[in-house]
């Protein structure tokens, strides 16, 4: 169920909206999960405290000679390193705790694991955004106090999203906002103040850097370990569930996989290029966990056709679980992962392969060949399960003699008692595994069916000594194979008000137009740019240069204008002028965007400015339609659609009466690869 959005009956650090809490997102919601990750913040905030106090401590053993400080501050470190391991073991703990993210109303599926959420510290952007607008675009940064603490707001509201498609559009949003905040505010060469500190979700451990790229990274993890919850959550016992637990997993992998190629120098070690791509691994074997569910779903008929597609089936699941494991093993993962985590890998790996092995032995010691049977699908479907033949022989051969089936299948169940005592093995050894009672009682079922089985089928007269056979490793096949839906990019084109270029203070030009011509054209989809100046008009003549973005018309904001809007404020300007406001791109060794707001589609629009000709129900400056002016921070970020132009160009192609001014905010985050501030 949905997260409930409550009345905002008190304050909660200011993410509300409207008096309630802003949509996707409720701080105040006393659940599990919620409880978990304030538990998780006060495991942080103490991890960070024991931190200072070592190093405090190491930095004072550096400095004193005397004995008997250094013997003090010695016995001083070994508590705190104590407590430190102490606090880590208590996170290890929560990492563990899967029951809480998991379906409520079901209890007969094995739990799978679910990511934590990112925590971090609260960011005030007021005092160097306004800061930054005022010397870097000359704007009074109060005129846009408002949008500034919206972005606070969302900010504020991202660290507690529901567990919901609506929680999923919160983080991409604020993603998306940051990635637009990144090209406005933030430059290589220089640093506004802002710091970022976000904490480890394994080790807490902080990492404050005032890289922005830390953020936009982290909301990214966030985004990844929210769908893992709400896959978690699903009701497994059901077809939808399962569809809707497989998608959730597999936009987690896709995320992950971006954040991994996109944000290639992490400093924080959960977003490492190998902790990620063991991340994957895992969200990869729970997709295959799921669709086995899935097509075991309808219950498994004693067919032998089907028996040995299920034999392969779950022999992808094990084997999808032993490659996730084999990477959680690995050094300097092992360290920071869950011991809960490896384990449990390691558990499902054994059982699976253990099933894989029962179904076979099912499918031999149950059924024959008949003359009512295909037998060439039956030994299509037999050679396929293995590399080769038990001792070379014919499949065909095996499938028509009786002793060669019970001895193969008696070789199977006598390799799934075994592997199921294994993963019971396994399980025992750790604390938190034991805790999960449907697991253990999944392991012991199943345990109990093979050895049932096995007894079924023993032979009393069968000597001691037998040489038994061993049975041969099955071929993992699958009918949907577990893959990563890669999330969908929109690429937009960056903005040429952008932190990276510098820029004059805006100029009041007068224009005056002689013949109704203003002695220049303009180019652009907002701002728009003077283009083909006049050194003799007017506008030249009062400082006006080519090239010039105009920023407004009178006391009309038009950085957001089409040519079209910027002419409509024109055309009616009579004799004694009207004032501009134009701003200059400045020198800067920075090498520009390659992309630029004045082309759309990779086309220039130029119209001229020359004997405008209009319709006459246009005479009438009344009917003139201003754009309201548009939020500074929600530049880039307006819904896309076309409005009509009445105005009549001679050198405007018709086509372009229509034009697109207003810029759709992507479904998904783009990584903005047009410019380096997106690495670290």
């Amino acid at each position: 169920m949905t997260d409930a959005i409550f009345p905002n009956g008190c304050k909660a650090n200011g993410a509300v909206e409207n008096g309630y809490f802003k949509k996707g997102c409720n701080p105040l919601a006393q659940t599990g999960r919620s409880k978990l990750q304030n538990q998780r913040a006060t495991l942080n905030q103490q991890i960070i405290k024991q931190m200072r106090m070592r190093a405090g401590a190491e930095n004072l053993l550096k400095a004193t000679t005397n004995n008997k400080v250094r013997e003090s501050v010695l016995l001083e470190l070994s508590y705190v390193n104590s407590n430190l391991q102490l606090l880590m073991e208590q996170l290890e703990g929560l990492n563990s705790s899967v029951e809480v993210y998991q379906n409520v109303q079901e209890s007969a599926s094995i739990p799978l694991i679910a990511l934590g959420l990112k925590e971090t510290k609260d960011v005030d952007f007021a005092v160097a955004f306004k800061d930054f607008l005022l010397e870097h675009y000359s704007e009074d940064g109060n005129n846009f106090q408002d949008e500034i603490a919206d972005l606070m707001d969302q900010r504020q509201a991202c660290r507690t999203p529901s567990r919901s498609g609506e929680g999923i559009d919160l983080l991409a949003n604020y993603f998306s906002q940051l990635a637009l905040i990144e090209s406005r505010f933030f430059t290589p060469n220089r640093q506004i103040g802002l710091f970022f500190t976000w904490y480890d979700t394994f080790t807490g451990v902080p990492v404050c850097q005032q890289n922005i790229s830390l953020e936009r990274a982290s909301v990214l993890f966030n985004m990844a370990a929210l769908y893992t919850q709400i896959a978690t959550r699903c009701n497994r016992q059901t077809n939808t569930g399962l569809h809707e637990a497989i998608t959730a997993f597999q936009r987690a992998t896709g995320v992950l996989h971006h954040l991994k190629e996109t944000f290639t120098h992490t400093p924080s070690y959960d977003m490492s290029p190998a902790m990620l791509s063991m991340l994957m691994r895992m969200m990869l074997a729970q997709i295959q966990e799921c669709v086995y569910e899935k097509i075991a779903l309808p219950g498994i008929r004693n067919h032998f056709l089907l028996l040995l597609k299920m034999a392969q089936e779950a022999a992808k699941v094990s084997e999808m679980y032993d490659i996730a494991h084999q990477s959680m093993i690995q050094t300097p993962i092992k360290d920071n992962v869950p011991l809960f985590w490896s384990t449990m890998a390691q558990v499902k790996t054994s059982h699976y392969r253990s099933l894989a092995h029962y179904f076979t032995a099912t499918a031999l010691l149950d059924h024959q060949v008949s003359p009512s049977d295909d037998e060439d699908q039956q030994e299509k479907a037999f050679s396929q399960l293995y590399d080769a033949m038990p001792d070379g022989q014919p499949p065909l051969d095996i499938l028509k003699s009786q002793k060669e089936r019970e001895r193969i299948g008696k070789a199977h169940l006598r390799r799934a008692i075994l592997e199921h005592e294994e993963a019971l093995r396994i399980f025992r050894l750790c604390a938190e595994l034991r805790r999960l009672d449907i697991l253990n009682e999944i392991l012991q079922a199943t345990h109990r069916r093979s050895l049932a089985k096995f007894t079924l089928h023993e032979d009393e007269d069968e000597d001691q000594f037998t040489d038994y056979m061993e049975a041969p490793d099955i071929n993992s096949k699958t009918e949907q194979k577990a893959e990563m839906e890669l999330p969908g990019s929109t690429k937009g084109p960056l903005s040429v008000f952008s932190a990276k270029q510098r820029w004059t203070a805006p100029r009041t030009i007068r224009l005056r137009p002689e013949d109704r011509d203003l002695g220049f054209t303009l180019k652009g989809e907002g701002p728009v740019q003077i283009q083909s100046l006049d050194p003799l008009c007017p506008g030249a003549v009062e400082g006006l240069r080519e090239g010039d973005y105009l920023v407004a018309v009178g006391d009309v904001d038009c950085k957001w204008m089409s040519v079209t809007e910027v002419m409509r404020l024109l055309r009616d300007v009579d004799e004694s002028g009207v004032d501009i406001s134009v701003v200059s791109v400045m020198d800067n060794s920075l090498p520009l965007p390659p992309k630029s707001a004045t082309y759309c589609g990779g086309l220039p629009k130029t119209y001229s400015m020359i004997c405008l000709a209009f319709d006459d129900e246009d005479k009438n400056p009344k009917s003139r339609k201003v754009t309201k002016k548009m939020s500074f921070l929600s530049w880039g970020l307006k819904n896309k659609h076309k409005s009509a132009s009445t105005l009549s160009l001679p050198t405007g192609d018709s086509a372009n009466a229509s034009l697109p001014w207003h810029r759709a905010s992507p479904p998904f985050p783009s990584s903005y690869h047009d410019h380096d501030s997106a690495l670290y």
